[in-house]
């Protein structure tokens, strides 16, 4: 009835109703989802004499839960808000607006919109969203049917990975150091071996593990009868080879937990085993048991000996026996003595003392774990001095910024009194500090602040010495180029995001350089 009475409406020449879009599409690979819906909603738009005035999109978004889904928290703030300017929210069908496994919580985004005078309604669906007994009972059964969906093809999903896994084939992951990623075709054919983010183009192909470079396995042996013949720890393995210069098949220094992935991880041993770890439905990450592992033995040519590999996890095992709450607290007190001061990187670098993320585990943070053993985090009267040192350098490069940009012709504004600068009034800087700490493991890591703006288009870290007092050298990037990547990985991946380091902020200020327009001759 109320589409009918619209049409009438719009026959009659009745004033436009104003409208707005959401579409989503679950994968990257959906490249035409999104254009086919919003065709759809554009043909029911016109028909039913809308206008639409707003779109609100998540591409390559999982309708399972919220979070992630910019364009759907952006529609339901604006609406709850009031900046919303339209009357109603057209979105092809009741998948599209989630496949959240609780129905009810789908349900609860929708009365949100309702209740602040805004309603849903669904072009692609076979009812009209008019809160009739009828309606609301499809729609209903609409989202529990997008709910089991979901549910149904994770469950083919697992069993497929589970299958490729038994039969010798690699599931995602890098090789790992001494090892090397090998495509091979549906017949068992060898191909090419894949670099570092080369990844099979079809889909029959498949991908197993072969050894590697010698030099690299011969480290991967070395740090094996360093651990199990010379009684050396994962730290002082660590150590030695950063300071011999040895990167990770990452091109990253070594620390104790790289050293411990290769003393445990089967597959140096020819084994084939997935699923340690499970996150369905985008729950909660477990950790699973060995019933729930998928495992292939003998599915590699190894490069590790089986019996030096038993020694190497008895030997692990034997050193990492597990501490009850009260005697962590116990160990961690005794490092207070020793150091007058905590933190994670010294308890990390402690032989005596578990990791920090056990802590952080067992007490649901280092700083309950700190209050515990009566130490208060304030008292590192060091620590609060260079924080208000990097606020006196951020705050320098700001103003320095807005004066260059200015004196080079352009235009700087500030917004907020964050390091965020609006340039020319055509695109947006975000500006962060980044503070070096010296690890445990002989090498510098730069931690940046939080992004400061949702979505900047030039990001600018100011990367700092290893004494925090004087500045390193300068991040500039556009954020198209390093993606959604966080700012810490970028800071500390020099290798692969080299082109992006300065030693002054020139190259900003050139992008805000006015050119004056001389007139033709």
């Amino acid at each position: 009835m109320e589409q009918a009475h619209t049409a009438r409406r719009a026959a009659d020449g009745a004033q436009r109703v104003r409208a707005a879009q959401y579409v989503r599409m679950s994968t990257d690979h959906q490249s035409y989802s999104i254009d086919n819906q919003k065709d759809a909603i554009r043909d029911f738009a016109d028909a039913m004499n809308y206008e639409i005035v707003a779109t609100y999109e998540d591409a390559g978004r999982s309708g399972l839960n919220l979070e992630g889904r910019a364009g759907l928290q952006r529609l339901l703030a604006d609406i709850e808000t009031k900046i919303a300017d339209f009357e109603i929210v057209i979105v092809y069908d009741v998948s599209r607006w989630g496949r959240f496994q609780n129905t009810d919580e789908s349900a609860s985004y929708e009365y949100r919109c309702h209740a602040a005078g805004v309603r849903i309604e669904y072009c692609g669906e076979q009812f009209t969203n008019d809160g009739s007994i009828g309606s609301d009972l499809l729609k209903a059964i609409k989202r529990s049917m997008a709910a089991e969906h979901s549910r149904v093809l994770s469950v083919k999903v697992f069993a497929g990975q589970s299958r490729l896994i038994r039969k010798g084939y690699r599931q995602g992951g890098s090789s790992g150091l001494g090892l090397r990623r090998l495509l091979i075709d549906r017949h068992g054919c060898a191909k090419t071996a894949l670099a570092l983010k080369e990844y099979k183009n079809l889909q029959t192909d498949r991908v197993i593990l072969t050894p590697g470079p010698p030099d690299e396995i011969a480290t991967v042996r070395w740090i094996y009868d360093e651990y199990v013949k010379a009684g050396r720890t994962e730290l002082q393995i660590a150590r030695s080879l950063n300071a011999r210069g040895v990167v990770t098949d990452l091109n990253r220094p070594w620390k104790r937990e790289s050293i411990r992935q290769i003393l445990s991880n089967e597959k140096y041993v020819g084994n084939n085993v997935w699923n340690h770890q499970s996150c369905k439905l985008k729950k909660k990450k477990v950790t699973n048991d060995a019933t729930r592992l998928v495992r292939a033995d003998g599915a590699f040519e190894p490069i590790v000996d089986r019996r030096i590999f038993d020694r190497a996890r008895a030997i692990a095992d034997a050193r990492s026996f597990r501490m009850s709450n009260d005697q962590m607290l116990v160990v961690l007190s005794r490092l207070l003595e020793r150091y007058g001061t905590l933190s994670g990187p010294i308890m990390d670098a402690a032989q005596d003392c578990p990791p920090s993320s056990r802590y952080r585990k067992k007490f649901g943070s280092l700083l309950r774990a700190y209050m515990l053993v009566g130490y208060d985090p304030s008292q590192n009267y060091r620590f609060l001095d260079i924080r208000k040192r990097l606020r006196e350098i951020l705050e320098e490069v700001v103003q320095t910024t807005i004066a260059s940009i200015d004196h080079a012709g352009g235009s700087a504004v500030r917004q907020g009194e964050l390091g965020v600068l609006r340039v020319n009034n055509e695109f947006t800087v975000s500006i962060a500090m980044a503070r070096c700490r010296n690890t445990p493991y002989g090498y510098p890591h730069w931690l940046a602040a939080p992004e400061q703006c949702i979505a900047p288009d030039v990001k600018v870290a100011i990367r700092m010495s290893p004494d925090n007092q004087t500045i390193l050298d300068y991040l500039i990037a556009p954020a198209n180029e390093i993606g959604g990547k966080p700012l810490n990985l970028v800071l500390n991946k020099r290798l692969a995001f080299n082109t992006f380091f300065f030693r002054s902020l020139d190259p900003l200020f050139a992008l805000a350089e006015r050119a004056a327009i001389t007139a033709a001759p």
